[in-house]
């Protein structure tokens, strides 16, 4: 008897190059076979300098029929500028919350200018852009959602695990983001991770606000906080894959 092992292949991603706010900004771009058009997934990377093509976020959303668009925020591996742990070296606490805000806020218009690259490549449906992202990433879907780009539905994976207890700047600035949300938000993250605070405070400020919003925090991820914070990992079939991709075909 032969024994045949099927291997899932990653499809190998585009090195690209888009336009944002006055530079050139770089990324990786995942294409199903055929014309399309096809739906897309903007992913957002974490705090990462080196932010790389995230091939298992690109083989899972590819392998059910999405383009998968990594965008490099400024100051990330193929995106000029000075990264934000290099910015804020050496500043007072209260200063460097305040500096990462304003920075998460200025990345933000950097993935406002890769939803628009999207939106122009022929073989994509413009009216089909869902976003997701990790940690950092994970803000950067929560401030983008109150930004009016045609954007469907959106997954914070463990958006401020890290960083909210000791940034109340950054809890407010995303509070702020959830009530003016203009798609829905499904909020990610292990049980293990280190904080599930931001799943559950902005999963009830969207509920006041009357914002169609999901929330789901999984068993632990492996047996560490570090292990938890990494749940969003995608692949052929992560724990969250089922849920998520029932999300976006939802929206």
């Amino acid at each position: 008897m032969i024994l045949v092992v099927l291997i899932a292949v990653v499809p190998a991603p585009e090195r690209v190059s888009f336009s944002g706010n006055g530079v050139t900004l770089g990324g990786y771009l995942y294409r199903p076979e055929g014309k399309g058009p096809f739906p897309v997934v903007v992913f957002n990377h974490g705090s990462e300098k080196d932010a790389g093509t995230k091939p298992g976020q690109g083989e899972f959303y590819t392998s059910h029929g999405f383009v998968t668009f990594v965008p490099h925020r400024r100051g990330h591996d193929l995106s000029p500028g000075m990264h934000v742990n290099e910015k804020t070296a050496g500043m007072s606490k209260s200063d460097r919350d305040a500096a990462v805000v304003a920075e998460l806020s200025a990345q933000a218009d950097d993935v406002e200018a890769a939803v628009e690259y999207v939106k122009a490549l022929p073989f994509v449906d413009k009216k089909r852009i869902f976003m997701t992202g990790c940690s950092y990433g994970g803000i950067m879907t929560v401030l983008v959602s109150e930004r009016q780009l045609g954007i469907r539905a959106g997954v914070d994976f463990a958006g401020a695990a890290m960083s909210w207890k000791q940034s109340p700047l950054l809890q407010q600035r995303m509070r702020e983001a959830v009530r003016k949300a203009t798609f829905p938000l499904f909020f990610v993250q292990a049980q293990n991770d280190f904080d599930t605070s931001p799943t559950v405070v902005l999963s009830a400020e969207m509920e006041k606000a009357g914002k169609p919003y999901k929330e789901h925090i999984y068993p632990a991820n492996g047996s560490t906080p570090r292990e938890g914070h990494a749940f969003c990992n995608g692949g052929p079939n992560p724990p969250w894959g089922s849920d998520v991709l029932a999300f976006l075909l939802q929206h």
